[in-house]
């Protein structure tokens, strides 16, 4: 294969995987019915249900509008030789072998957000806003976006630059070092993500004394979990959608219940959707997970170092020397298909264990009232109910909400 060859594959997987996805929004928008089905009877009523096909309508034609400006911007960069050209400007700045590669894909990172940013706009300030989910203001919006921008820059430059740096010293047996180092920050992330980083953009509290908490306490006694505190974070402030999620190992395992979630939900069924999280850590999914997650970046980190000087990737893209930043990008396009792949196979999974969850929180006679709280939770987010069956295998990581009430009740 020459390095034409090699561009029109790339081309190829840019243009196939897009389409791809269009058409399973498409197929996911033929279920759309303004006419509400027989199965939401006792879910929707007729007023919130047109509400939601609003939202869902609304959603899919910004979401297609993104999507196609963000390929178009990508394919013509591509085809005009915009990677080559960024480069060549890159090179002419610095030819620090670490700093090269941090200001290029710095640049690249900078127009992808100032490309999406006016859609993130619209998305919050419109959209959400239109149909009463959007709680933020503009202030808040700004400090968020400045923060999770320097946050990406220290820790995204600073392990890209240490395996730099490690790539510099040991060559193409850098993977193994790199692997260590991601790994290592993967499993600092899920232990302190909760503790450190969550802190920077909203306020936990520990749950407040009373009715729920005894009952939290209760459950956590009975299923022989070890429960030293349950947070409750300020969701609120950001949008009236609900939430529960389970973060960190060991000793740092922590609970977080959003306030809208406590808000919206009886005891009993913020009781049973913790119940469903604390099954994720009995049944080993959370453990699984990580696992699973850094024998990924292990193969991916060791195809790339097959293929990091080559110089077929770094011709295909337009440029004569090979370098580790366009070898990067280079094997990021190619591999792409197979992160589609294994993406696809991590989903699977994740749908499975979350009815396994489910049946944990069922065991302790709590089926009902989870099914009451997820009834809850996906009406007043106006969640899509009836997601077309490819598009749910492809991209839903949870079951639906009428495939886990079957599910819960049949373990009656």
């Amino acid at each position: 294969m020459n390095s034409e060859q090699m561009y029109y594959l790339i081309l190829g997987i840019l243009i196939s995987q897009f389409l791809f996805d269009q058409w399973l929004d498409y197929l996911n928008k033929s279920r759309s019915s303004a006419t509400q089905p027989k199965e939401l009877d006792g879910i929707y009523d007729a007023e919130k249900y047109a509400q939601q096909h609003l939202y869902r309508k609304a959603n899919y034609g910004f979401n297609m509008v993104s999507e196609w400006v963000s390929f178009a911007v990508t394919l013509l960069f591509l085809m005009l030789g915009g990677f080559a050209w960024l480069n060549t400007l890159v090179s002419s700045i610095t030819e620090n072998a670490i700093w090269q590669p941090l200001l290029y894909f710095a640049c690249l990172g900078l127009g992808s957000s100032l490309i999406s940013l006016p859609f993130s706009v619209y998305g919050t300030f419109v959209i959400e806003q239109r149909f009463g989910f959007n709680k933020m203001t503009p202030g808040l919006f700004v400090g968020d976006l400045i923060k999770s921008t320097l946050l990406t820059a220290l820790l995204g430059g600073g392990v890209l630059a240490l395996i730099i740096w490690v790539y510099g010293l040991v060559g193409t047996n850098f993977w193994l070092y790199a692997w260590l180092l991601v790994g290592s920050v993967m499993v600092l992330m899920s232990m302190f993500y909760t503790s450190l980083l969550l802190p920077l953009f909203n306020k936990q509290k520990p749950l407040d004394d009373g009715e729920l908490r005894d009952a939290i306490e209760a459950f956590s006694l009975k299923s022989g979990f070890k429960l030293d505190n349950v947070f409750v974070m300020d969701g609120s402030k950001r949008s009236t959608k609900a939430n529960a999620f389970f973060s960190g190992l060991g000793r740092k395992k922590r609970i977080v219940l959003y306030d809208t979630l406590i808000n919206d939900l009886s005891s009993q069924e913020v009781v049973a959707v913790l119940a469903h999280e604390i099954g994720h850590y009995k049944l080993k999914h959370t453990l699984g997970a990580i696992i699973t997650g850094l024998l990924q970046m292990g193969v991916m980190l060791y195809i790339f170092s097959l293929v990091v000087e080559s110089p077929l990737l770094s011709a295909a893209l337009g440029v004569e020397t090979p370098s580790f930043h366009i070898g990067l990008l280079a094997f990021a396009l190619l591999y792409s298909p197979v992160s589609f792949i294994t993406g696809m196979i991590m989903s699977f999974v994740s749908r499975k264990n979350e009815y396994a969850a489910d049946a944990f929180a069922a065991s302790f006679g709590l089926g009902e009232s989870l099914i009451s709280g997820l009834k809850t939770i996906s009406v007043n987010a106006l969640s899509n109910l009836t997601p077309h069956p490819w598009y749910v295998f492809f991209h839903y990581s949870h079951p639906t909400l009428l495939q886990r009430m079957n599910a819960i009740r049949k373990l009656n």
